[in-house]
């Protein structure tokens, strides 16, 4: 078994295949005149990974060509992040369903999916081959260990990341609780832990994305107000549109975790040994 990857995911798939003892295929990118994507692989394996996040149509389209050049081979998809799997739902008339329309089309020429943190588990259906979700929880939660983080406080943004918070805390069997917004008044919210008190502790906030950073620079804000002694964040795609990574900086957030499921500069920990290990038993 061989790795391949997108220009996107190349840092990622050099740790896939080190940690795997696998080769990697080198591939050459470039465009033509008219803004049109080329590419060309070395020498592919019968049995393949190839691995791209999905952050923009650029990368897409890099997948799409890449997955086509492999053509022959028993092609595993990895996708580290999977872009548009968050409209899975049509709010308006005349909307698609992008998780929809880009899983049906990723799943053509590939033998099976491994998706890593898919904000909503439920798109893997709208792949037509079968599709596996990893993730990154527990990584986050033996990164805050090995970094010296001894008691902090796991809060999650609402409740519907609570689950994803409860594996986070557990590494280190810390106390993990849910932000409650409450709305004051028009535009005026309140956010603070359900049952917890966050005076004097050390927050680290998780969750699966950070996009715009918004609500956790404003419940940063007012979790210093209750007294808390420090807040960090920590996620598995570090998205920071926006200039949302400089926004939580200027609210007061300490550090900002990720992983290198999309390549920034906060990509602290890796993917990599939880790929391997679902390589081997999905």
């Amino acid at each position: 078994m061989k790795v391949i990857s997108t220009e996107y995911s190349q840092m990622l798939a050099a740790r896939i295949a080190k940690q795997g003892s696998m080769d990697i295929v080198d591939v050459k990118f470039s465009r033509f005149p008219d803004g049109e994507h080329y590419l060309r692989t070395g020498p592919v394996d019968k049995d393949m990974v190839v691995v791209g996040s999905v952050v923009n149509s650029d990368s897409l389209v890099q997948l799409l060509l890449l997955i086509d050049a492999c053509s022959g081979s028993r092609l595993t998809l990895l996708l580290p992040y999977m872009g548009y799997a968050r409209q899975d739902k049509q709010f308006h008339q005349g909307e698609p369903l992008s998780a929809r329309a880009v899983a049906r089309v990723l799943s053509l020429g590939v033998s099976r999916v491994i998706a890593v943190n898919v904000h909503d588990p439920g798109v893997l259906s709208h792949f037509l081959v079968p599709a596996v979700n990893l993730s990154l929880a527990p990584d986050i939660g033996m990164y805050l260990s090995a970094t010296g983080h001894t008691d902090p406080l796991i809060l999650a943004p609402d409740d519907g990341a609570a689950g994803f918070a409860s594996v986070v805390a557990a590494a280190g069997a810390w106390e993990c609780d849910y932000l409650e917004k409450t709305r004051i008044s028009g535009d005026e919210v309140r956010f603070e832990p359900k049952t917890l008190c966050a005076e004097g502790r050390d927050v680290v906030i998780v969750d699966d994305i950070i996009s715009t950073g918004g609500t956790l620079a404003t419940a940063t804000r007012l979790l210093y107000e209750q007294g808390a002694r420090t807040v960090a964040a920590a996620c598995v795609h570090g998205i920071f549109a926006g200039g949302a990574f400089s926004h939580l900086i200027a609210s007061g957030i300490r550090e900002v975790f990720a992983s290198d499921t999309i390549e920034c500069g906060c990509s602290v920990y890796s993917a990599a040994g939880t790929v391997v290990s679902g390589l081997t038993r999905c």
